[in-house]
């Protein structure tokens, strides 16, 4: 078994500088680190990730090599790997297998690779590591502890894996918590999806129609930045509450059908498949934009555009031009994978740390509780959301008001 597997172990300088400014602007982790250095409660334990390689991902790496954990990482996206972060992470004693633009072969070599690891706690981002160690490596699962899920896609996957009764260890559903919900998924996917779309196309966004397919969290946070950018924004929905509440919150809401008669810019985030469909694509106009911001590269059906298109053809990095049988042209961002880290650096660093204070305490509870939880999806009690949100207010520098014993008294009585 290889030690690592990367692109190019000379980016290691680069790498580092890109991870010592994220970690100036993710105090909240730096801090526990120092705590953890003294503790050591994860010596003697490995920590195997399916994360995405960046140099967020890198400062939670090195919080948890403070705590004494073995650390085994491979990239969650064929995509989305920083290689001068993989090579500075290779440099920290971590065994890194991910490459930008690694091959779908190689994709699985690098999840086996980590399992091989045997692995005590799982981190994952989209279940694939998960489903490594049920479906390929079931002598391994003895040795663990649990795992963490830390993307909507994932405790989907989870959730039915539960149901299926094909679970064999309990899992914190880090992607529930709110802070991780409502802040990462909102704030962050608004951002980076937004900043993926702007470096792959340089389209301006002032006076375009906008589709957002999916009005969770993700779609939510979309939709707000892109109203901001000056577009006209336009809602696809298909659970009834969340379609009203696009609706009170001034979009106009339809069907896919009819969007795709009149947009301009396309973005998926919806965590299901085929919400895009070369049907869709062959009503659209002449130079429409595609985007995909959930997890996996389904949701736009790129398989069926490269298999039926007249013509591909690469027009920028991350951006490939398609012709279509009646000779429009559409253009699709970063091959529909997760735009905001195809083609651009994910969220930004003080958004990861709120998640990634969310993958600690998750750790933490996982290892309090060893031998006592279920092996189901589990999310971590609210006292834990509290202290991340506390916690990350105190690095921003901010105070808030507190109870007093009068008011604490009165909302707990029933008088």
């Amino acid at each position: 078994m290889q030690n690592h597997d990367i692109a190019n172990l000379r980016l290691a300088g680069e790498g580092a500088a890109k991870i010592y400014l994220a970690e100036r602007q993710m105090p909240v982790l730096t801090n526990l680190r120092a705590t953890y250095s003294k503790s050591k409660f994860l010596k003697g334990l490995t920590i195997g990730m399916c994360m995405h390689i960046t140099k967020e991902t890198a400062v939670l790496c090195r919080t948890l090599l403070a705590a004494g954990a073995k650390v085994a990482l491979c990239a969650s996206n064929p995509l989305s790997t920083q290689d001068d972060v993989a090579a500075a992470l290779v440099k920290d004693g971590i065994h890194v297998y991910g490459k930008k633009g690694e091959t779908i072969g190689e994709y699985k070599r690098h999840l086996r690779a980590v399992a091989m690891h045997r692995p005590n706690i799982i981190l994952d981002d989209g279940g694939d590591l998960t489903v490594e160690m049920l479906q390929n490596h079931k002598e391994k699962l003895g040795l663990v502890i649990g795992g963490c899920e830390e993307t909507t896609t994932g405790v989907i996957r989870l959730k039915a894996m539960e149901r299926d009764n094909v679970l064999r260890y309990p899992v914190i559903a880090v992607n529930d918590n709110n802070t991780k919900r409502l802040i990462d998924n909102y704030y962050g996917t608004g951002q980076s999806t937004i900043d993926g779309i702007l470096r792959a196309t340089n389209i301006l966004l002032a006076g375009k129609s906008f589709v957002v397919c999916g009005y969770g969290p993700c779609g939510k946070g979309l939709s707000l930045r892109a109203k901001g950018m000056g577009a006209n924004v336009i809602v696809c929905e298909v659970n009834p509450f969340n379609a009203l509440q696009a609706h009170l919150d001034g979009f106009r809401v339809m069907p896919i059908e009819e969007a795709a008669r009149i947009g301009d810019i396309f973005v998926t985030v919806t965590g299901n498949t085929h919400v895009i469909t070369y049907e869709h694509m062959l009503t659209m106009k002449d130079g429409a934009v595609l985007a995909n911001s959930g997890h996996f590269d389904v949701e736009i059906d790129v398989e069926a555009l490269n298999k039926k298109a007249k013509a591909r053809k690469k027009v920028r990095q991350h951006l490939d031009e398609y012709l279509l049988v009646n000779g429009r042209r559409v253009y699709v961002c970063g091959e529909g994978r997760l735009v905001n880290l195809a083609a651009a650096e994910g969220h930004p660093s003080e958004v990861m740390a709120t998640s990634f204070l969310g993958q600690c305490f998750a750790i933490e509870y996982l290892v309090e509780n060893m031998g006592k939880l279920p092996a189901k999806v589990i999310r971590l009690p609210e006292e834990y959301d509290l202290k991340i949100a506390r916690l990350q207010l105190e690095a921003f520098g901010i105070k808030h008001d507190k109870m007093t014993e009068e008011q604490e008294k009165y909302v707990k009585s029933w008088k």
